[in-house]
Formats: structure tokens, C-alpha cells, sequence
């Protein structure tokens, strides 16, 4: 791995990073800050841009974003990769676990998300993406 390559992993570590917090804080605006302008969000089985995304969010429970090292695959200006994800609820502290699957793109502003699906990981075993609030 070359030391260009270490960069961009890094950056990309700190833009997911800055997500995190900012999910956290519930910071919508931060938030926005780090996908694309054409960034979309998919879970419920639906893929939300980002005006769409900001009205999901504001119906979600607030809580804790805990997540995990990405393991990312980069290719130039373009990469993907997988985080996993702890949710827990401020208000009853109930978990919800995961992992985001994304694809990321560098920009004139650095490196951002340009799509991220979450996949919840059930009790039963299963896998899938959520059901709505």
C-alpha cells in the first residue's frame, strides 16, 4: 500500500467518522456534509436522497452511532466498502446492530459517501434492511 493510498483511506476513515458524531449529535447538517450532493441512503427497502433522508431522520430515535473500522476497497476515485454499526436508543437504550454497505467517491471537497444501505442484523438470524419508523 502506497503512502497515497494510506491518505485516502484515512480521509475516508474521518468522513466516516464525522457521519458517526454527527448522527450522534444529530447534526443533520453534518451529516449531509459528508455524502455527495447526488448521495443516496437505502433502508426500509427504499433509496432516499438527501432531502429524503433529513425527513427519515427526523422521525428516527435518537442515540448512539457506535461503529466499527470500515474495511474499504479503493479503485482511484472511486471505492466501497462495509462498517459495521451499534444503534443505541438515548431514551431506552435498546440496541439495534448492523452494517452500512457503501460506495464512496472523491470530489473536489475530499472523500465522500455517495451511497449507504444499512442492513440490520436480527435476533432471528436474519438480515435485512429494517422496517420504517
Amino acid at each position: 500500500m502506497d503512502t497515497s493510498q494510506m491518505a485516502d483511506i484515512t480521509e475516508i476513515e474521518q468522513v466516516l467518522a464525522r457521519y458517526a458524531v454527527a448522527m450522534t449529535q444529530h447534526d443533520m447538517d453534518a451529516v449531509v456534509g459528508v455524502f455527495t450532493p447526488d448521495g443516496v441512503y437505502s433502508v426500509f427497502g427504499q433509496d432516499y436522497g438527501m432531502a429524503d433522508f433529513l425527513a427519515l431522520c427526523e422521525t428516527a430515535p435518537t442515540g448512539l452511532y457506535a461503529t466499527g473500522t470500515p474495511a474499504l476497497r479503493l479503485d482511484g476515485d472511486t471505492g466501497a466498502g462495509e462498517q459495521t454499526v451499534c444503534f443505541v436508543s438515548q431514551t431506552d437504550h435498546e440496541l439495534r446492530i448492523g452494517y452500512y454497505t457503501d460506495t464512496y467517491r472523491r470530489t473536489p471537497e475530499g472523500w465522500r459517501i455517495a451511497t449507504r444501505a444499512m442492513t440490520f442484523l436480527r435476533r432471528s438470524g436474519a438480515r435485512d434492511s429494517g422496517l420504517p419508523h
